[in-house]
């Protein structure tokens, strides 16, 4: 019997496989803001790097990362306790990928460059969409370095690795290592926000040497070579560097308990871990914990925002290749009015994430010699996070849609996209934190909020919308009932740097129609805003050539 007697029909009117694209040189709207804010993308090297990353081999790798998640081994065959997390080997493929192009450390490289936080950014943001979880790491050790910057002999001590170009995965002291990664661990079961909270006790032994006794309800990555933990010492909450082993070469008492069975990100290991006693140093001064680690977390935050941005613009991706294969009623998708403007609305929300995270990045490079940057970063980072992360799963629920039954079943790419969107919604401040931050920063210093906003309006003053926008956020910024409104402040106020965004990067007329449809107006469905003939500009720009 052969084999074509099983075969019942032809196959026919299926998309081809997505792989082999050059995820940079593709992207129109990335390659503007890049432009914008001052990167030449060919010299910059990441032509070449959107080609790496688009390979069907580097996508097959992310699939099989999240398909084989991480496994806890609390003792080695012997009975020792040995609290390691064994990883596939598709998740250090990307972890080596990642380290060895710098997404780990580059702003921290010498000489500084004029633009290594906007040349990163569109590293981190392509990246993201072919494998986002093995993002953790990357994110939290390139942040880690701006905590350690309050103990300069830590920093003189560590950075040295942390800028290496190699992936050590190797389970040993940090200083035989020729790289490290750093995590971090924040949250407690009884705070989890709410750090103050926290009832992890530090006992002072020498110097900035400290016994930690206590749990972290969440530790993300719990492989890495040390931890910026907060713990309550004598003078007050605290951060703390928690090595993986002792200086005398033993393992620390760092005991995972388990990890987390979560929603995405399965490629990245989470943990609950309790300290008995455990070994670290003291980071900054006593009490001084949150002042210590808030430069971190805007650099997380940024991340959590160029990452999500990453997530949608491969959604979209993946919709518009659909689009241009698949036919129904004797027509290609991508000639269908109706699907013609859900997408290109798509492209018009993926075209300002991208203009705005990248904008955002730029700020960072600027801020140490511009206070009106260092303003705008303080400012409009949470916003960005807000606005974009929020919206994210959203966006990927309409991209899957797009592939109808295709797009639902895990042979496709994006249930996996959809699953790994929330968690940059949550992490480093959820909606409602990041809201009331940004409604503090606006209170405590209005004179710099006032001046965000009125730079903000200068790109966007002649556009629909943008002065009843301003006026909005000043008049919910004096209510009595502000606080109920920080959603609402934190919204007009991602929308309105989302259109001075794309004011400096995207076409005049898809600048428009963003404020005519998110500005002037609260924004409809996807597909039910009326684009007009931005249109065929947008898909335009959207496309993807394979």
């Amino acid at each position: 019997m052969t084999m074509h007697s099983f075969e019942t029909h032809d196959v026919l009117n299926q998309t081809p496989p997505f792989g082999d694209a050059n995820l940079i040189a593709t992207d129109q709207p990335l390659l503007d803001a890049l432009k914008a804010n001052g990167i030449d993308a060919e010299a910059e090297g990441l032509m070449a790097f959107g080609a790496a990353w688009g390979s069907a081999e580097r996508l097959d790798i992310g699939r099989l990362a999240n398909e084989n998640p991480p496994k806890l081994r609390t003792h080695d065959p012997r009975g020792f306790r040995v609290d390691a997390v064994e990883f596939h080997p598709a998740y250090h493929v990307l972890m080596r990928a990642s380290m060895e192009d710098g997404l780990h450390a580059s702003t921290w490289d010498e000489p500084e460059s004029d633009h290594a936080h906007v040349a990163r950014a569109a590293r981190i943001y392509t990246a993201a969409g072919v494998e986002s979880g093995h993002i953790c790491p990357i994110t939290m050790t390139h942040a880690s370095a701006a905590a350690l910057a309050s103990s300069p002999n830590r920093l003189t001590e560590w950075l040295p690795k942390i800028r290496s170009r190699d992936y050590d995965s190797r389970f040993i002291p940090f200083w035989e290592k020729t790289a490290i990664t750093l995590g971090m661990g924040m949250t407690e079961k009884q705070g989890g926000t709410d750090v103050r909270a926290n009832t992890t006790q530090a006992v002072s032994k020498a110097g900035d040497e400290y016994a930690l006794t206590g749990h972290k309800w969440f530790m993300s990555a719990p492989m890495c070579d040390a931890f910026l933990v907060l713990a309550q010492a004598p003078g007050g909450l605290t951060c703390f560097l928690l090595p993986r082993f002792r200086p005398d070469g033993s393992l620390n008492a760092l005991r995972l308990q388990r990890l987390k069975d979560k929603l995405g990100n399965r490629s990245n290991a989470s943990s609950e871990v309790e300290f008995q006693e455990a070994f670290a140093w003291r980071i900054g001064e006593e009490g001084r914990g949150v002042r210590t680690i808030i430069e971190m977390v805007q650099l997380t935050r940024l991340d959590c925002a160029v990452a999500s941005a990453g997530l949608v613009r491969m959604g979209l991706a993946l919709a518009m290749h659909h689009a241009r294969h698949r036919s129904v009623f004797q027509k290609k998708l991508i000639d269908q009015p109706a699907m013609r403007t859900v997408l290109a609305d798509l492209a018009l929300e993926s075209e300002a994430m991208t203009a705005l995270a990248l904008r955002a990045a730029h700020s960072f490079d600027l801020a140490p010699t511009d206070s009106h940057e260092a303003a705008y970063a303080r400012l409009v980072t949470p916003a960005a996070k807000f606005g974009i992360c929020k919206a994210a799963p959203r966006l990927l629920y309409e991209a899957m849609e797009c592939l109808g039954g295709n797009g639902y079943v895990e042979e496709s790419a994006l249930p996996r996209l959809y699953r790994e969107a929330p968690v940059n919604a949550i992490w480093e401040g959820s909606g409602n934190v990041i809201a009331l931050d940004i409604l503090r920063a606006e209170t405590r210093e209005p004179e710099v909020a006032a001046s965000v906003l009125e730079r903000l309006m200068e790109d966007v003053r002649d556009l629909p919308g943008a002065s009843d926008a301003a006026r909005d956020i000043v008049l919910a910024l004096h209510s009595p009932e502000a606080e109920g409104r920080a959603r609402f402040i934190a919204e007009r106020l991602f929308v309105l740097a989302a259109t001075a965004a794309l004011v400096r990067s995207a076409p005049p007329q898809i600048t428009e129609a963003y404020a005519l449809t998110r500005l002037a107006t609260p924004s409809r469905m996807i597909g039910a805003n009326d684009l007009g003939k931005t249109v065929n500009p947008l898909l335009e720009r959207a496309f993807v050539a394979i």
